[in-house]
């Protein structure tokens, strides 16, 4: 290759050219994209056909290459190469075909200002932004009318039925205090199949207990088990892929259970907002106010005291807001 400004041969390209040392680094990428153009009516097709205005490729062709091109003279150029946006336009079926195609794969959730720029830069189509809209309306109405909304779109959740899946996770905004919280959701039912407090979310004894004791009390374990990545959960898992060890379904065995970030295990996560703003917020404020008065400096003194004083009451405080959410009609989704 060589370089643009001094025409010497390039054996590798680096940072600068070794005859006259100006920065020729903008050639890496022309080169792994597979670009011969290395002169300055290459660098401006180049920009011109990304969609670039004129007074932007003056200005890259200044910044990034040091050239210094007029805008007129700019201009010229483009004419003398019969680069023009306002005429030759792609054809309307052309249109509709690569539109159609980029609408198969991950095309589909762009919206008509970047297929408009995807049409330039990836098929080099001479195309007006007001087309593609109504292309874009046309072939693809329902995503057109999702993103006018300029709305989040909420998550499916899907569940075959009841104790298909139970979803696990530890509510730790009361652990400063040194109380944790834990709990176990029907995804199916949105039941709260367990709602427990100690002191501690991190052992794996305490977790299996929980779920042992759940089992023995409702005399069923759901069909698969959702938890996230943490050490705690690994003893409880290995209890419920025994206990689903000797069915003969899809999900049988060790497939019965199933591990997974916090964030995308989407009904107990959800259910933390509720209870938060429905409960555990009470908590919050009063442990909270209680260092704010220095009563309270997280040492493991004043840690056991906050246990003594109220882990039995928020126990028994859990299992009321337990059995009026188990009891409260839910909306059919």
């Amino acid at each position: 290759m060589f370089c643009p400004f001094c025409g010497v041969n390039l054996p590798c390209i680096l940072v600068y050219c070794s005859s006259c040392y100006r920065n020729v680094r903008f050639l890496l990428s022309l080169q792994d994209e597979g670009h011969e153009a290395t002169s300055l009516d290459g660098l401006i097709q180049k920009y011109f056909t990304e969609g670039h205005s004129y007074e932007i490729i003056v200005d890259l062709l200044k910044s990034k290459h040091n050239i210094s091109v007029s805008l007129r003279n700019l201009e010229r150029r483009l004419k003398d190469a019969g680069l023009t946006r306002r005429l030759n336009y792609t054809p309307i079926a052309t249109l509709r075909t690569a539109i159609s195609e980029e609408l198969k794969g991950s095309g589909h959730l762009l919206g008509y200002r970047a297929m408009w720029q995807i049409l330039k830069q990836k098929h080099s189509f001479v195309v007006r932004r007001d087309d593609v809209m109504h292309l874009m309306a046309e072939l693809d109405s329902s995503g057109t009318e999702n993103r006018s909304r300029r709305r989040f779109v909420r998550r499916a959740y899907h569940s075959m039925g009841p104790n298909e899946t139970w979803h696990v996770d530890g509510y730790d905004k009361l652990k400063p205090f040194g109380i944790a919280i834990n709990g176990c959701i029907d995804g199916f039912s949105r039941k709260i199949m367990w709602l427990n407090c100690g002191k501690t979310n991190n052992d794996p004894s305490v977790i299996a207990q929980y779920y042992v004791n759940c089992v023995v009390e409702h005399g069923v374990f759901p069909k698969r088990l959702r938890t996230d990545c943490g050490t705690e959960n690994g003893t409880m898992a290995a209890l419920h892929c025994t206990l689903r060890s000797e069915h003969t379904d899809e999900f049988a065995g060790a497939k019965s259970h199933m591990y997974g970030t916090s964030t995308s295990n989407q009904r107990i996560e959800s259910w933390w907002s509720y209870f938060r703003k429905q409960r555990s917020q009470f908590w919050m404020d009063l442990l909270s106010d209680l260092r704010e008065r220095h009563l309270f400096n997280g040492s493991p003194a004043h840690t056991n005291f906050v246990r003594y004083c109220f882990l039995g009451v928020l126990q028994k405080e859990l299992d009321e807001y337990k059995h009026y959410w188990n009891t409260h009609t839910i909306h059919h989704c």
